[in-house]
Order: structure tokens, then C-alpha cells, then sequence
């Protein structure tokens, strides 16, 4: 895989776990695969800390997505102001990457999750954007619904868009 191919590519700091969460995560989604693993050497180590041979960096690809990982140390932690949404098209695939990811992780809300390794994540259906995005008093049935929610209830969004539920 070369980074390069593409223009922008996230990277996500860990303190010493980046190749494993990097093969969580391809196990996870389909279309994806690991991709070249560097390592720290002896060189810098007195900026880097490292012990030289221990992984660096990973590249790694998720649902056609690239990504970097990196072994940088404890000082930076995830927090939510950065996630990565995943646009599910059924309750089947809400279901699936919910479970996946929140293992030894945690529910937040409103579709929220944090996987085990402090990750962000928000599992989304598709037809989530559709109900939102016409008629308010639908919207507004929606995302009171939605904001009681921790997992998507993909039936339940649709009963309150049809205002079967108040």
C-alpha cells in the first residue's frame, strides 16, 4: 500500500498498540488489509524513547480508507472531537459493527461508542440523514427518539418519523 495514492490520510496516535488496533480494525471491516510496518531504531532514541525494533508506525487500510498508526507514547489520548462515523445501510449492519467495536470498549450515546483502544466511533444507518433532512416536524419526531438512544433502533427511528411514537 503507498500512502501517497492518497492526498489526505488520517493518523492516529497510540501509545505503544498501533499494530494491534490496526489489525483489530481490518478484521473488522471488510475491504480492508495491513500494510507496511516500520519500526524505531537506535537513532533518536533519546527524543523517542523507544526501544529500537519496536514497531514505529503501521499503514493500514479500512473499508478502502488508509490510515497511519503510530507508537508515539501516552502523552495524547482520543477524545471525541474526532470520530469516524460508519454509514450502516440495515439494523443487520448497525448491529454487527456496534458489537464489534464497543468490545472492551463502551456505549456512549446518540450512536456514540468508544472502542477499546479510546477510538471514537458513531455507527450510523443511512436512513438516519434521509429522515432528518425534509419535513421538521419529522425531524423533530426523529431526533427526540434518536437522543434517547445509545445504539440506533433503526424500526424505532422509523416509527417516530411516521409519528407512531412521540
Amino acid at each position: 500500500m503507498q500512502i501517497a495514492a492518497q492526498k489526505i490520510t488520517p493518523c492516529l496516535w497510540f501509545d505503544t498498540e498501533a499494530e494491534e488496533a490496526a489489525r483489530f480494525y481490518c478484521s473488522v471491516f471488510k475491504n480492508s488489509r495491513m500494510g507496511k510496518v516500520s519500526r524505531y531504531v537506535d537513532e533518536g532514541q533519546d527524543i523517542h524513547g523507544k526501544e529500537a525494533g519496536s514497531v514505529m508506525a503501521v499503514e493500514f487500510e479500512i473499508a478502502g480508507q488508509k490510515f497511519v498508526g503510530l507508537n508515539g507514547g501516552p502523552q495524547f489520548k482520543f477524545t471525541e472531537a474526532v470520530s469516524f462515523q460508519v454509514h450502516c445501510d440495515d439494523q443487520n449492519e448497525v448491529d454487527y459493527f456496534w458489537e464489534k467495536l464497543t468490545e472492551g470498549g463502551r456505549e456512549v450515546a446518540c450512536g456514540w461508542l468508544k472502542d477499546k483502544y479510546g477510538l471514537s466511533w458513531q455507527i450510523v444507518p443511512k436512513a438516519l440523514f434521509e429522515m432528518l433532512s425534509g419535513d421538521q416536524a419529522k425531524a423533530r419526531r426523529v431526533t427526540k427518539a434518536f437522543m434517547q438512544m445509545k445504539k440506533f433502533d433503526i424500526a424505532e427511528l422509523k416509527r417516530a418519523y411516521e409519528g407512531e411514537v412521540v
